[in-house]
């Protein structure tokens, strides 16, 4: 998928706020937009298309592309409540949080777990959906695995930056394969050079599609799973430090219940591209 990232325009809007001395506190962009970060590359919360069908968004950032997905139809929803419209930006994981930091966006949604580190640099809303998280496999390459302990000696991959790496390296005896993002685990995974990854359930739900060759062991989270805060297991809005957005944000999620959240994701899940 496309991920050419050019920031020229944002950081010439930036430096133009900036110069004006506008309040760190209010939103870093005009009156009527939102400007929301994600990869763009992590089906069912977000993805990339050549369309708009489906209700995707065009990416800012990169011409001619689109973006749909659980996290972009949420973005949606939060802007529609306060009145505006969003620019959403493609942007690599471990960039979206110095991005919002520095004011070139206004909110992270993009799957994104709202761990203590993260805490210390950016605030976050209230959660958004809470998750298992699994291991997605080919071919019964993990045929017998029914909990995290008898993942040793097996060749598990985790995405950089990740609570996900984090809870592979410290509670498994996994042979750890540390990647950049999740295209690259699914092609490692094709090509043999590990076993597994890890992956939060609707996002294996996405990739083990009937018929296909993939499959993921079902993890439950502090019983047969990972021993994880559901902080770890959850995503949320990230926004920097003092933001006045939150607040808006967390108006908008109190009217956004499990079920709400359960059937978007269902609906995500169900056009989600697969990578073949």
């Amino acid at each position: 998928m496309k991920k050419n990232i050019s920031l020229i325009l944002t950081a010439i809007m930036v430096l133009a706020f900036a110069s004006c001395g506008t309040d760190v506190k209010k939103d870093t962009t005009s009156d009527n937009v939102l400007k929301v970060g994600m990869e763009c590359n992590y089906a069912p919360y977000n993805w990339s298309q050549t369309d708009d069908s489906n209700g995707a968004v065009p990416i800012k950032n990169v011409a001619n592309m689109y973006t749909n997905g659980y996290d972009v139809q949420v973005a949606k929803k939060i802007a529609e409540s306060m009145g505006k419209e969003i620019e959403i930006y493609s942007y690599e994981w471990d960039s979206l949080i110095p991005a919002v930091q520095s004011g070139k966006l206004d909110m992270i949604i993009a799957g994104m777990s709202p761990t203590d580190e993260r805490k210390e640099k950016i605030d976050f809303s209230d959660l958004y959906y809470v998750s298992n998280l699994v291991a997605i496999t080919k071919n019964d390459s993990l045929k017998g695995v029914k909990s995290i302990a008898d993942l040793s000696g097996k060749k598990i991959a985790a995405q950089s930056g990740t609570s996900h790496l984090d809870a592979l390296e410290g509670q498994t005896k996994a042979v750890v394969s540390e990647l950049s993002d999740f295209s690259t685990m699914l092609v490692a995974l094709d090509a043999g050079t590990i076993d597994g990854y890890i992956a939060e359930e609707p996002t294996a739900m996405a990739v083990c599609t009937e018929g296909s060759s993939y499959t993921y062991v079902p993890f439950v989270n502090n019983e047969t799973g990972f021993t994880i805060p559901v902080e770890d297991s959850s995503i949320a809005v990230g926004v920097k430090k003092g933001s006045e957005l939150k607040d808006k944000i967390n108006g908008y999620l109190k009217t956004f219940d499990e079920e709400a959240q359960r059937n978007l994701m269902i609906e995500m899940v169900e056009i989600a591209p697969v990578d073949e």
